[in-house]
């Protein structure tokens, strides 16, 4: 596939503009930092149902959003255990909505799960100590951001056989391996950079590169569920990009594995 330059310029300059913002949330923490997820989770539930639910979609986006957003605030005041006790009863209850509605109850309440856990983990990661919960949140955009724009651009430059075709034709084997090195190198060099305490750079390039596997995944399960729905973005609200779905689709991957990560270095430090 060619190296479209209109294509790159656009999305570079939408990056610009948002990109700021989503940096000094993180930046900040605490309420900003919360804020951001739950502004994302309300973006991302109507995505969602106009994808899965396109008749009901107004309803149902308010009930996913509304499971997301109670499970996102109990896990930023410190209640991780009862934030996924509430994501799991509103997966549940926004699946009964939409068998109400007449829509697929399953769509609903698995787009809550879908959702809902990373948003979860990204808050428990950010809302830790202060110093610590910051180099792990920048550590998980790094990665992801990383590994998609060189998987993007090595892929368009050298083209070559596809990933797999039947639910994402665009993507290759050269930018799917563009990506994972792009994620080693940027999980090592914020280990090397940054205090974070027993995770070095060589264990931060083998979460870097778990991370970016992570960010692969996630990026081709939304392109099948895209061709499930027989839509071709999930949304249009960011130029050049689609909707906000189409571009935290790898991070919401990545999230849980870095948080995995970070939930063993914890465990080695309590022992050690």
């Amino acid at each position: 596939m060619a190296l479209k330059v209109g294509d790159i310029g656009l999305r570079a300059a939408s990056a610009v503009v948002l990109a700021p913002a989503a940096v000094l949330a993180t930046w900040a923490g605490g309420g900003w930092f919360c804020a951001l997820v739950v502004v994302a989770c309300g973006l991302l539930a109507f995505e969602w149902a106009r994808m899965s639910a396109p008749g009901f979609w107004r309803s149902i986006g308010a009930a996913v959003a509304l499971a997301l957003i109670a499970s996102v605030v109990a896990a930023h005041v410190g209640q991780v255990s009862l934030a996924l006790i509430l994501l799991v009863f509103g997966a549940m209850a926004a699946g009964l909505f939409a068998r109400s509605r007449g829509a697929e109850a399953l769509d609903a309440a698995y787009g809550v799960l879908y959702l809902g856990w990373p948003c979860i983990l990204l808050v428990w990661l950010r809302d830790m100590n202060e110093a610590q919960g910051l180099y792990w949140t920048v550590l998980v955009f790094a990665v992801a951001w990383a590994s998609d724009i060189l998987a993007y651009l090595v892929g368009s430059a050298v083209g070559g056989p596809k990933l797999w075709p039947r639910f994402s034709p665009n993507k290759t084997w050269s930018g799917f391996i563009g990506g994972l090195i792009a994620g080693m190198a940027a999980g090592a060099g914020m280990a090397a950079w940054l205090d974070m305490g027993l995770l070095n750079a060589f264990w931060g390039g083998v979460l870097g590169l778990a991370a970016a596997l992570a960010t692969m995944a996630g990026d081709l399960w939304e392109s099948a569920l895209k061709r499930r729905f027989g839509v071709k973005d999930a949304g249009n609200i960011i130029p050049g990009h689609g909707g906000l779905l189409d571009r935290v689709d790898g991070l919401m991957f990545a999230v849980v594995v870095v948080a995995a990560g970070r939930a063993i270095v914890l465990m080695l430090e309590a022992a050690a």
